[in-house]
């Protein structure tokens, strides 16, 4: 009994852990989100603390990850599942780094916003958000109710589909313009980098439903 009483109090120990590594993720997307639209608007102090405060989170969650995948060795927990937990994580992760990287390359290069794509850019950022926040509740459901799992990937694949349209036509707008190719060509890699979240969020939406498909069979 004392043995049992052992094991569920490191497995909620473990289920803290995964809820705060999830935490950041989603708290992650909303920085991303709001740093983008301080750029946007010309409020670079406040975006350039939002890219330290991004990049922070990143690196906590990147050290909370760790923290798991020891604690999911030494400890024994989950065996059946532990590889899916991992590459759940892992992949989690990456949505994580595809928005600090975002934000990094706008801290770094500093482009000139093209007129008229403000709003454009604004919308893609919220979409590649909510693709983010969706993907983190299919991953709570993954731990707490596998049969909600479903509802949440298909948002997330619905926002990656409508951010994919607002990239296509804000791309289609920058080069009908007649600024100069370079800042035009320059323009499409940011578009492509704030779209590269909500892709990075799908990937792990459609890696989760094979980890969720194996758990129901």
């Amino acid at each position: 009994m004392i043995e049992m009483d052992v094991l569920f109090k490191k497995t909620k120990r473990l289920e803290r852990k995964v809820d705060l590594f999830l935490d950041l993720i989603s708290q992650g997307s909303i920085i991303f989100e709001m740093a983008l639209s301080e750029y946007i608007e010309g409020r670079f102090d406040q975006f350039e603390e939002h890219f330290r405060t991004i990049s922070e989170m990143e690196h906590n969650a990147d050290d909370l990850r760790k923290e798991i995948e020891t604690q999911l060795y030494l400890e024994s927990l989950i065996p059946d599942s532990r590889g899916d937990v991992l590459g759940i994580l892992e992949n989690m992760d990456n949505v994580m780094d595809a928005s600090k990287r975002t934000i990094a390359q706008f801290s770094m290069e500093r482009p000139t916003m093209m007129p008229g794509t403000a709003e454009e850019f604004l919308k893609l950022a919220r979409i590649s958000k909510d693709a983010v926040e969706s993907l983190v509740q299919a991953t709570r459901a993954f731990f707490r109710d596998i049969h909600a799992v479903k509802d949440h990937i298909h948002k997330v694949k619905l926002y990656e589909g409508e951010a994919d349209k607002v990239a296509e036509r804000l791309k289609r707008y920058i080069f009908s313009t007649d600024e100069n190719l370079a800042h035009k060509i320059q323009m499409r890699f940011f578009v492509n980098n704030v779209e590269s979240v909500s892709d990075e969020a799908e990937s792990v939406a459609e890696r989760l439903s094979i980890y969720t498909i194996k758990r129901t069979i």
